[in-house]
């Protein structure tokens, strides 16, 4: 019966989107599970064999529910103490810091052999104050998506000066170009490139939260020159604020925009939707240097909510060993942390990983530190006023700065 609870859940899930906090509790009030996971949307089937082979090998039964991994911190802090949280979920690394000042992650305990077997990057990702809070899960910056049957490969701009030259022909209903440089986690390639920077470090690699590069001459310069995609009418109004995401994807899938900057989480997506798409690493900025970009990790980590800490462990090493972390790759093509197969025909063959590890050696890791907050909470709003052309870059990022120093100076 249990067993065939999961499966049922999973399928209500594929049939009809998420299942509400409600549903969730009440299927946990009517059968017991020794592990509750909480997985990224359409992600499930990555790990779904895996799932079973550990169900067997331990003799246990495991509820896999799919939700936003972005959010799934925020659900953790209610549902949590309400007993209706999970066991194992998974999160963005910038996420860390939050989740261990507030207590809600349990210290993994792996030895040097595991932490050695994934990138140096995803490691220190999951790292806080020389504690390991989590193992990767995969690895992901921004790359660009063209579309092959509105331009060839020979003939993509290799600089984004080029992409805004090329935007001049666009006409009302078609654009060769979209980004969503109202928000940092793409203008952060443009601002890194123009010598910007989030939060300083010293010596010994730690983050300087007082010290931060948002309003310095090259981010002024950087949030100047996106901003004239906006004012000159080279993006569709649609394109700022929280339905930009969709507007940029629904237009690419529709086949009116030539290229698009976004990441691995849409693979998937593009190649269901039928696609003819090819990927390609970032393009040059006007000064010469690379577009830079903002390295992700995602991870799975342990609630500290846990009544069965043991084996959350235990399938935490499992669900992120070599052998299922390929299987979770073949299945949703996101890019994996474990160095070992970094070499390996599967992701090495394919256009995407390539794309992906190209980028990211022009790619920065976000600060997994609890003043990061502050920083999208006030970056955000200032790059869409400046878009919008309601103030100047200048004026909006010197605000944005002050709010992120005076309010991570309070948490001091």
């Amino acid at each position: 019966m249990k067993k065939l609870s999961r499966v049922l859940l999973s399928s209500m899930l594929a049939l009809g989107g998420l299942l509400s906090n409600a549903a969730v509790s009440q299927v946990n009030a009517q059968e017991e599970y020794d592990l509750v996971v909480w997985e990224d949307v359409n992600k499930g089937i990555g790990i779904a064999a895996a799932v079973e082979k550990f169900e067997a090998e331990h003799g246990v039964n495991i509820l896999v529910v799919e939700k936003a991994y972005a959010q799934q911190l925020e659900d953790l802090r209610l549902d949590g103490p309400a007993g209706s949280g999970p066991d194992v979920f998974t999160m963005p690394a910038d996420q860390i810091g939050t989740a261990v000042v507030e207590g809600l992650v349990k210290e993994v305990n792996a030895d040097d052999a595991v932490k050695a077997s994934f990138t140096e990057a995803s490691i220190q990702s999951q790292t806080v104050d020389g504690k390991l809070y989590g193992l990767p899960k995969s690895v992901e910056t921004q790359i660009l998506f063209y579309n092959k049957d509105l331009i060839a490969e020979e003939d993509l701009p290799d600089t984004l000066e080029g992409w805004y030259e090329l935007s001049q022909n666009n006409t009302s209903d078609s654009f060769a170009f979209l980004a969503l440089f109202d928000q940092l986690y793409y203008t952060m390639g443009v601002i890194g490139g123009y010598g910007g920077y989030i939060f300083n470090q010293d010596e010994n690699g730690n983050y300087l939260p007082e010290d931060v590069g948002l309003n310095n001459a090259g981010a002024v310069e950087a949030v100047d020159y996106v901003s004239k995609f906006y004012t000159e009418k080279l993006f569709p109004d649609g394109i700022i604020g929280e339905q930009g995401i969709n507007v940029l994807e629904a237009l690419f899938v529709e086949g009116r925009v030539q290229a698009v900057i976004s990441g691995p989480w849409n693979l998937e997506p593009f190649t269901s939707a039928g696609l003819n798409y090819g990927v390609k690493e970032l393009p040059l900025l006007p000064n010469g240097e690379h577009m830079q970009s903002v390295a992700g990790v995602k991870s799975y980590n342990i609630s500290s909510y846990t009544k069965n800490p043991e084996l959350a462990e235990a399938f935490l090493l499992f669900i992120t060993n070599e052998e299922n972390s390929l299987v979770r790759y073949e299945e949703t093509l996101e890019v994996p942390a474990v160095l070992a197969l970094s070499e390996h025909p599967t992701v090495v063959e394919n256009d995407a990983a390539e794309a992906i590890a190209l980028q990211s050696e022009h790619a920065k890791l976000v600060p997994g530190i609890v003043q990061m907050n502050e920083v999208w909470n006030s970056m955000d709003p200032a790059l869409q006023i400046v878009m919008n052309g309601q103030a100047t870059a200048q004026e909006a990022l010197d605000i944005a700065v002050q709010q992120i120093i005076s309010t991570n100076q309070a948490l001091q």
